[in-house]
């Protein structure tokens, strides 16, 4: 099996892993010349950069990619994970009371519902087998944000469009499509008011958090259940060995010396998550996630409904088209 060319194209690599481990290995931050970017994938300097205070989550030059200016950008611009500072801890500070009052318990209760909403009629074939992948997560936390049964199918259809501007590689209908989608998603997230104080776009962001990650770590762990892994303890291991995020990045807000490297204002560097150990995934300082615990109940909750509902199909996979993300897509094995 051929190398990955590097750790964009590494993600979705049938089996990265032992490239990543080898990656992981330099100590130092390394130029990457195919990427222009800056490489981290030791444990200790990926934390180091997450938590520097010289490095952003967006180009200084560009807090909003120019390629989705308009509704999209605009809830972009917005995002608490998406922005540094006084406005990222203001809109942080603003999601805690939604993310507070969600037990484990009224997580597991939100979940189990959803997969068996989802799963009423099976799961006979890949493409219901992609959809209940992709669903499931995010129409969770709809459910959690106090959206209706009926209106979870909509909300993650608008969630999915939503997200796929704000990969790199997404086209201009694309870009038209999350426009609309936007639209539809804070004309209707009114309704998720009850959940707390934070502003629709963040709750938008919790949606959209949730959409390729949950949906990436669902669906390794589906994998896992195809490769004959058992279904108990299978999301931690997962979480360990497959994980769904595999990178993030972050750039110079000015020329910085981070160990013997230095860093131009500016310029990028690429954390390695996937090489860096189970633990990364989340981050560290200003903007680590806080929702490891919920996606991995609601990982849980969907394997465990997968499992008693039947076997699953005959599959075989590759990955979603991503430059971070790693998501199976699932298609009918060769006979």
């Amino acid at each position: 099996m051929e190398l990955p060319l590097d750790p964009v194209a590494a993600v979705t690599h049938p089996d990265p892993y032992p490239w990543y481990r080898t990656l992981a290995q330099h100590a130092s931050l390394a130029w990457d010349a195919r990427l222009h970017l800056w490489i981290a994938a030791h444990p200790a300097l990926v934390r180091a950069v997450m938590t520097h205070a010289g490095c952003r989550v967006r180009p200084p030059h560009e807090p909003v990619p120019a390629a989705i200016a308009g509704s999209a950008g605009n809830v972009f611009g917005e995002l608490a994970r998406m922005n540094d500072g006084a406005r990222h801890a203001a809109r942080r500070a603003a999601l805690t009371p939604v993310l507070a009052q969600w037990t484990d318990a009224i997580v597991a209760r939100h979940a189990r519902r959803v997969a068996t909403m989802l799963l009423r009629d099976g799961i006979a074939t890949t493409e219901q087998l992609n959809a209940y992948t992709l669903a499931m997560p995010v129409c969770t936390v709809a459910s959690l944000l106090g959206f209706a049964d009926a209106d979870l199918t909509a909300i993650a259809q608008w969630t999915g469009q939503f997200v796929a501007c704000l990969s790199p590689l997404s086209t201009a209908p694309q870009v038209a499509v999350a426009h609309r989608a936007t639209e539809a998603l804070l004309a209707a997230l009114p309704v998720a008011r009850a959940a707390g104080p934070a502003d629709a776009a963040n709750l938008l962001g919790l949606l959209s958090q949730t959409y390729e990650a949950t949906a990436g770590l669902l669906g390794n762990c589906i994998v896992g259940l195809l490769r004959g892994a058992a279904p108990a303890g299978l999301v931690a291991t997962t979480m360990h060995l497959d994980p769904a995020i595999h990178n993030t990045r972050r750039f110079a807000a000015r020329e910085l010396t981070i160990g013997p490297v230095t860093v131009g204002a500016g310029q990028g560097i690429l954390l390695v998550l996937a090489a860096a150990g189970a633990e990364q995934g989340f981050g560290h300082g200003a903007h680590r996630c806080p929702g490891r615990a919920m996606a991995r109940l609601i990982v849980e909750q969907a394997l465990a409904a997968l499992v008693a509902t039947g076997p699953l199909p005959r599959a075989a996979w590759r990955y979603r088209p991503s430059v971070n993300v790693r998501v199976p897509v699932f298609m009918a094995a060769a006979s």
